[in-house]
């Protein structure tokens, strides 16, 4: 059975684990494994949802917000042994059912690497006449 919680200070373990996440999913190299910045992160998310699994995190999820008015999702994975059991759809209902329960409405989000049709079967839809762009500092 898995566990969907929000995290606010995670233990060493936990940081270690969302660090090999992040690392599964391809989006950290060695250079970003540092728990100060998974400790930053967590606490600067609006939410930042867990899944476990016997206690052990296997998918996780965040949002970021000014708290009043729009709200982002990102970071959402899911450990590859447990993907395709809906967990992620499951991630994405958590954080905006707790986003809707603080008042936030507009709730955005970027579906990379082919993951627009995941999005769409959770109620996302495109937005007209917009283009995600990024300033990235190397």
């Amino acid at each position: 059975m898995f566990t969907f919680s929000i995290l606010k200070n995670p233990s060493p373990v936990q940081t270690e684990t969302i660090i090999s996440l992040y690392r599964q999913a391809g989006w950290w190299k060695d250079s970003s494994d540092n728990p100060e910045l998974v400790n930053r992160i967590i606490h600067g998310s609006h939410c930042f949802i867990v899944v476990s699994e016997n206690d052990r995190i296997i998918g996780m999820g965040r949002a970021i917000s000014d708290g009043a008015s729009d709200a982002y999702i990102q970071d959402v994975m899911v450990d590859q042994a447990f993907q395709g059991r809906k967990i992620g759809s499951k991630i994405i209902q958590k954080l905006v059912e707790h986003l809707h329960a603080d008042g936030l409405k507009w709730i955005g989000l970027i579906a990379e690497n082919n993951s627009k049709p995941f999005y769409e079967n959770l109620g996302f839809t495109q937005m007209k006449n917009a283009v995600p762009m990024l300033n990235l500092i190397s």
